[in-house]
């Protein structure tokens, strides 16, 4: 039996890019109804407090940890020393909150905040950055890595849609070139690329220190992939939702966890409009689902 805790994500009810799914929804509600659901820890929203003092007492309320939080780096595109200032600050803040992983996506060049970019889909891993702007977010990662090591901390690499690291190549590319370096594995971004998340689970099991369950409807990734739309226009046609909902199997994922002994947090996760997807109601189910193929 996998040895791990489930959190949500509080993009379910609140968007972190598309601020008007959710905007109205109140930060108090989302801890509720996520407790309330079964869980146990979330990972940061745009309507956290950033202070430790004041978010501690928020989240002691509702019975919940903060498993970790997105940090955008743009190591590509900036010095390593403008990077170092704005990682260590959201490390030790995590740090403060008692997160032992840290989420880091490379941002330069991204373009899913963007509604009028198409998402790509076929591209090759050199037409995404170059052989110096590889090296740059490689060697940068991998100090991060060790400057979260110091803190007996994880950096997890979130592979992303519309960003410069989104299919197997790319990762491929950058695990072989890092060491301390640690892998998100999410199973609704790998399908979405058009890659087989029990496959990378199998290949990078080892190498993975969190996971976001976020399930997809095919037929919509299709449509995607078709007509040329943005990220933004996907989510919002429901490209996402949960597990026990959409079309990953993920009992096989689950046992290759366990077998590559896993003990990090399981994140349910789905950024969908939630006038059509009640946000309750969905994180429920992907918590019931889950409890259920893990028997736990």
């Amino acid at each position: 039996m996998l040895n791990v805790k489930i959190g949500a994500q509080p993009i379910i009810w609140s968007n972190d890019d598309f601020k008007d799914l959710g905007g109205q929804t109140p930060l108090e509600t989302c801890l509720a109804e996520m407790r309330e659901a079964g869980y146990r820890g979330t990972e940061l929203g745009h309507k956290f407090p950033k202070n430790p003092s004041e978010l501690k007492p928020i989240l002691q309320t509702y019975g919940l940890a903060l498993i970790s939080g997105w940090h955008s780096t743009y190591l590509a595109e900036n010095s390593l020393e403008s990077e170092i200032e704005s990682f260590k600050e959201h490390l030790n803040f995590l740090a403060a909150m008692g997160s032992r992983v840290v989420i880091v996506a490379e941002c330069s060049r991204r373009i899913y905040a963007d509604p009028a970019k198409a998402l790509m889909f076929n591209f090759k891993d050199n037409d995404s950055m170059t052989d110096s702007e590889w090296k740059k977010v490689s060697q940068g990662l991998e100090h991060f890595a060790e400057l979260a090591g110091e803190k007996d901390m994880k950096v997890a690499y979130h592979h992303h849609m519309g960003t410069v690291i989104q299919n197997l190549e790319q990762i491929d590319r950058l695990m072989e070139t890092t060491k301390h370096l640690s892998l998100l594995g999410d199973t609704g971004h790998l399908a979405f690329a058009g890659e087989n998340p029990l496959g990378v689970f199998k290949k990078y099991a080892s190498r993975m220190s969190h996971v976001h369950l976020k399930n997809v409807r095919f037929g919509v990734v299709a449509q995607a992939q078709a007509n040329g739309w943005s990220f933004e226009q996907a989510v919002r046609e429901g490209v996402f939702t949960v597990p026990g909902d959409g079309g990953i199997d993920y009992e096989p994922i689950f046992e290759v966890l366990e077998n590559a002994k896993y003990q990090g947090w399981l994140v349910v996760e789905a950024e969908q409009d939630p006038e059509k997807a009640k946000p309750f109601e969905f994180a429920k189910k992907g918590r019931e689902y889950i409890y259920k193929k893990l028997k736990v």
